[in-house]
């Protein structure tokens, strides 16, 4: 039996809904439960496969495809369970998907309604099956519900959510809503009143939170405790400190500490006396805390300025670090400043140069910059994607003799060594994701296999010959180019297994080079770091001992 919690957020944004959900999804399986979580957002965009990294952030790809949330990343690299595109929904699919069945007739004449056809779609996603054919089904469904309560947009989910509780009846549904009690340093004391008000909020609606989770930067004392329990009408015991820590992989055991699993189990009739199995988030925290050393890596990209932009590659970094018992420090580096003749040297001193994803050409010279500077000084060199794109151009124009190698993304150009896999394929057959035209759909999305060279650096990094990992991009290296490239040094040691698109570069004979078409990132984990981050990490740690 499936039992549901539902994560809602009050008072701002940004409290932290999504690691909540996440490292209360890890506590239960610590516990020996199987668990799914899902995201339900309010926006009206399908996806966010179209918006800007400014306001969006990070795009998060599954397996199969979808590109989703930067929450589903956390709930993936807490839990190891891989999101699917059934795992995202807004309101854009929710109401594109509503109207689609109304031309078809399927709604037999009937007005069209928010309530019950909108509601019932967003209750179909929520008790979707959690599990293929022949396996178990999660024993918990963890669904936040993305936005903050008063939110016009967040109405139609609250209400799925309120009619769920009634459907299901409290023996198969929690509701942990997440709120802000801020310390006002003119008047030294925690501030009860924003979570007050934040539950009134949600009681409007007609949902009464079983547990608050309170984000709060000092322990709540007794006093205020009891005082909120009062005002929310919910057990002292189930009202949960989630205190600020040092480490985003300390929520668990933080969360723990508190007691936060235990009033989930409690409201459900479960046995909680049992103590979870932390060990293994025990160790990971006291390596981050207690490194045995560190480097420097240089992330030369296009949205510095915003990290949430890059927070799988921050996080694979960090886990990167964590296989070494080393901290990595960040070195943000926009790439236009490379653009500016002398600028190069900004990237002196560092251990390791990585070059992310990214669409589009502002920057892009700056990045060819930065690769050529990691390349002629034998620094240790990753390109992610785009990343990957830039390094085989650098290769073209310094190493093969072509200075008009460039990318059809940009433009017209003399030689194009990147370009959409229709301007150079004419009518190859090759598998694609493709959904006709739309903005947004015509990507390489999701897990691609991929054949590793034998005797190259990725073979031996990954230890087999076939590996898969998540794509999205639209534009691929031209396998035309792979004879005279490798013929100047540049090593295609990973390509899909009908050898027509280039996965990997390498090239031989360089303390550590290496481009991937695809995103790593998205698929490492603080329990499993992605073995190309590090070993990536630990040639960075063989560079800090040269200096």
């Amino acid at each position: 039996m499936t039992r549901y919690v539902f994560i809602t957020g009050g008072v701002v944004s940004s409290l932290g809904k999504g690691l909540a959900s996440a490292a209360l999804g890890a506590l239960l399986q610590a516990r020996g439960f199987r668990v799914r979580l899902r995201k339900l957002d309010p926006y009206l965009n399908v996806d966010p496969g179209t918006m800007s990294p400014y306001q969006h952030g990070e795009v998060y790809v599954t397996e199969d495809g979808a590109e989703t949330d930067l929450d589903l990343g956390h709930y993936e690299r807490f839990t190891g369970v891989n999101a699917t595109r059934d795992d995202n929904v807004t309101t854009g699919r929710i109401y594109a998907n509503v109207i689609a069945k109304e031309r078809r007739g399927d709604y037999l004449g009937a007005t069209v309604q928010v309530i019950p056809h909108v509601t019932d779609a967003i209750k179909a996603v929520i008790t979707a099956p959690t599990a293929a054919e022949g396996e178990a089904e999660a024993d918990f469904v963890l669904a936040e519900i993305g936005g903050t309560v008063g939110d016009i947009e967040s109405l139609p989910f609250l209400e799925a959510i309120r009619q769920l509780g009634n459907e299901l009846g409290p023996g198969r549904v929690v509701f942990v809503h997440l709120t802000l009690v801020p310390w006002i340093p003119s008047a030294g004391e925690l501030k009860t009143k924003p979570t007050q008000h934040s539950v009134k909020e949600l009681l409007n609606v007609g949902i009464q939170p079983n547990i608050l989770l309170c984000r709060c930067d000092r322990p709540i004392p007794e006093a205020e405790r009891r005082k909120i329990a009062l005002f929310c009408n919910v057990r002292q015991e189930a009202v949960i400190p989630a205190l600020d820590v040092d480490t985003i992989y300390a929520v668990p055991e933080s969360y723990h500490r508190e007691g936060l699993d235990r009033e989930v189990l409690r409201h459900f009739g479960l046995p909680y006396e049992t103590e979870p199995d932390l060990g293994r988030w025990q160790e990971i925290v006291e390596t981050i805390r207690s490194p045995e050393g560190e480097v420097t890596i240089a992330v030369v990209g296009k949205y510095t300025n915003l990290l949430d932009s890059y927070k799988s590659l921050t996080e694979a970094l960090t886990h990167g670090g964590i296989a070494n018992r080393v901290r990595v420090k960040l070195d943000w580096v926009d790439s236009q400043i490379f653009e500016t003749p002398g600028a190069i040297h900004r990237l002196e001193g560092v251990h390791g140069i990585l070059v992310p994803g990214g669409f589009g050409e502002r920057g892009t010279e700056g990045k060819i910059e930065a690769v050529r500077f990691a390349r002629e000084r034998r620094l240790p060199f990753f390109g992610i994607c785009f990343g990957m794109q830039m390094a085989v151009i650098e290769a073209a124009r310094n190493l093969a003799g072509l200075p008009g190698a460039s990318s059809t993304e940009f433009g017209p150009c003399e030689n194009p060594v990147v370009g959409l896999l229709t301007e150079w394929t004419r009518g190859n057959e090759v598998e694609r994701r493709d959904a006709g035209g739309e903005l947004g759909g015509t990507m390489r999305l999701g897990a691609y296999p991929c054949v590793l060279q034998p005797g190259s650096l990725v073979r031996s990094i990954y230890g087999k010959a076939r590996i898969s990992e998540r794509h999205r991009h639209r534009y691929e290296v031209n396998i035309r180019y792979k004879p005279l490239l490798e013929e100047r040094g540049l090593l295609f040691s990973g390509m899909s297994p009908d050898a027509t698109l280039p996965e990997v570069v390498e090239l031989p004979g360089h303390p550590w080079f290496v481009g991937v078409q695809f995103h790593p990132e998205l698929k490492s984990r603080p329990l499993e770091p992605h073995p190309l981050f590090a070993s990536f990490v630990r040639a960075a740690l063989e560079q800090s001992r040269l200096v």
